[in-house]
C-alpha cells in the first residue's frame, strides 16, 4: 500500500489544468445504459471510481474503450440486469445504474452501495421516486430489487431534501417512461445540468434545467450521445484553497468559475485576491496580510458544497481568530479533525459543528496521518502543503477515487510531493 509524502512550507505557483467531474462523469456512463448503441464521453477522468463504473458497466455486457480521455461504451448488448455487492462496494455513485436499467429492461437488481463512510444517505429516496413512476422495490438481503412489468409511466415525484443521486436516477428512469413525470425540489447541481444535456441530446424531452422543478416527457426511444463531462468544481475549489493555504498564487484553468459562487465568495472574505474569468479562477495569497477567518454552513447548491467543507476547515486553521463550521448534508463529516489536529490544529467539534481556532500563518507542523474518506483526504493534503516539515498520508487510495495525476499537478506548482511504499 503506498502512502503520499509531502515536504510542507513552500508556496505553491503557475497554472493547473482542471480534469472532467468524476461526479457528473459517474451518471452520465450510467445513462449509455439508458439505449443500444456506441456512446462517445469526452473529458472523462482516469480515477479508481470511473475505473469501477466501467468495470460494472462492463460486466453488465456494455464494451468499453477508453483512447486518452475520451471513453466510448457500446452498451447494444446487455447480458445482466444486477449490480453485484463485490463491484459496487467501494462507491456509492453505482446506485445510478438502477434507474436506466429499470427503464430499459423492467427490472434491475442493484447491491447497496458503500463509498465513503461521510454518514448516511439512504436509498429511500431512489426507490420511494421509482415507486412513484410504476416499479415496485423491495431491499432483500442487501439489495434493491425493482421491477416495472410493462414499463414505467409517469408520475409526480417530492423529494423531501434535494438528492443528486436520486434527482439523478429519477431523470434517467423518466426518460423513457409512459407519459409526463415532474420531479420536485430537486437537486440543482452543475453535474445534473450536464446530465439533462446529455440525455437530450439523446433525444429526451426535458425541462427546468438548473430548477428545483424538471419536466420530462417520457419518449419511446433514445440514441446514443456524444458528450462532454464539465470541469470538475471539487477538483478546483481544493487547487484554489491548497495555493491560498500554501500561501502563494496561481490559476485553475479549464473551469467554470460560475460553479463555485459560494467558495470564491468565502475565499475573498477570508482575505484573499480572487479574480474571475470564462474558463479560470486566479488566487493570490501573497499580499502578506493574515487571512481573516469566515464562517460557513453547506448547503445544496448553489449553498457552500459539503464535498469542499474539510478543505476550507485546513485553511481556517492557518487563519486569525476564530471561526464555526457547520455541515448540515452529512452527519459523520468530521473524522478529519482528528488528523488535522496532530498536526497542530485547534479544533472542536460538538455534533455537525466545528469551532476553528486559528494559528496564523505558520501555525501548523508535519505528522504522520491516515485519509478516512475521499474529500478529508485532500484536507489533509491542503494541510500538509502548508505545514513545516514533513506529512505522511497513508490510505491515500481514498484520493485516488477523486484526483487524478494529484503528484503530478502540485509537483508542477513546486510542491515536494511524492509518493512511497507503506
Amino acid at each position: 500500500m503506498e502512502k503520499l509524502v509531502i515536504e510542507g512550507g513552500i508556496p505553491l505557483h503557475g497554472d493547473i489544468r482542471i480534469s472532467g467531474a468524476k461526479n457528473a462523469a459517474l451518471p452520465l456512463m450510467a445513462a449509455t445504459l439508458l439505449c443500444p448503441g456506441e456512446h462517445t464521453l469526452r473529458n472523462v477522468p482516469n480515477l479508481r471510481d470511473t475505473r469501477t463504473m466501467i468495470r460494472l458497466l462492463e460486466y453488465l455486457g456494455v464494451k468499453a474503450r477508453r483512447e486518452g480521455d475520451v471513453l466510448y461504451l457500446n452498451s447494444t448488448c446487455l447480458e445482466h440486469d444486477d449490480a453485484p455487492y463485490e463491484m459496487v462496494k467501494t462507491m456509492r455513485a453505482s446506485v445510478l445504474v438502477l434507474g436506466p436499467l429499470l427503464a430499459r429492461c423492467y427490472k434491475a437488481r442493484v447491491s447497496l452501495p458503500g463509498g465513503c463512510a461521510i454518514g448516511e444517505r439512504p436509498v429511500n429516496f431512489h426507490t420511494a421516486g421509482l415507486q412513484k413512476i410504476g416499479a415496485r422495490c423491495d431491499i432483500e438481503d442487501g439489495y434493491i430489487q425493482a421491477e416495472a412489468e410493462g414499463g414505467l409511466k409517469g408520475g409526480t415525484v417530492y423529494f423531501d431534501i434535494p438528492t443528486v443521486t436520486g434527482t439523478e436516477n429519477l431523470l434517467m428512469a423518466a426518460t423513457l417512461a409512459a407519459g409526463k413525470t415532474i420531479l420536485k425540489n430537486a437537486a440543482r447541481e452543475p453535474e445534473i445540468g450536464n446530465l439533462v444535456d446529455m440525455l437530450n441530446s439523446m433525444g429526451a424531452k426535458i425541462s427546468g434545467r438548473d430548477s428545483d422543478t424538471l419536466t420530462i416527457e417520457g419518449v419511446h426511444a433514445l440514441k446514443p450521445a456524444d458528450n462532454t463531462i464539465i470541469p470538475d468544481r471539487i477538483e478546483a475549489g481544493t487547487y484554489l484553497i491548497a495555493i491560498a493555504a500554501s500561501g502563494g498564487a496561481g490559476r485553475v484553468t479549464n473551469c467554470c468559475s460560475a460553479h463555485l459562487p459560494s467558495l470564491v465568495e468565502k475565499l475573498r472574505q477570508a482575505g484573499l485576491d480572487v479574480e474571475e474569468g470564462d474558463s479560470f479562477i486566479s488566487i493570490d495569497s501573497r499580499q502578506g496580510s493574515a487571512l481573516t477567518c469566515v464562517d460557513i454552513q453547506t448547503r445544496p447548491y448553489p449553498g457552500y458544497p459539503t464535498d469542499l467543507q474539510a478543505q476550507f476547515m485546513a485553511l481556517m486553521t492557518l487563519a486569525e481568530g476564530s471561526c464555526t463550521i457547520h455541515e448540515t448534508i452529512f452527519e459523520n463529516r468530521f473524522m478529519h479533525v482528528a488528523e488535522l489536529r496532530r498536526m497542530g490544529a485547534k479544533i472542536k467539534t460538538d455534533g455537525r459543528l466545528a469551532l476553528i481556532s486559528g494559528l496564523g500563518r505558520n501555525g501548523l507542523r508535519g505528522a504522520p496521518v491516515m485519509a478516512t474518506d475521499l474529500r478529508a483526504s485532500s484536507s489533509l493534503v491542503i494541510a500538509a502543503l502548508a505545514a513545516e516539515g514533513r506529512t505522511d498520508i497513508s490510505r491515500i487510495y481514498h484520493l485516488e477515487r477523486g484526483y487524478e495525476n494529484l503528484v503530478e499537478k502540485l509537483s508542477g506548482l513546486g510542491a515536494k510531493v511524492w509518493k512511497e511504499q507503506e
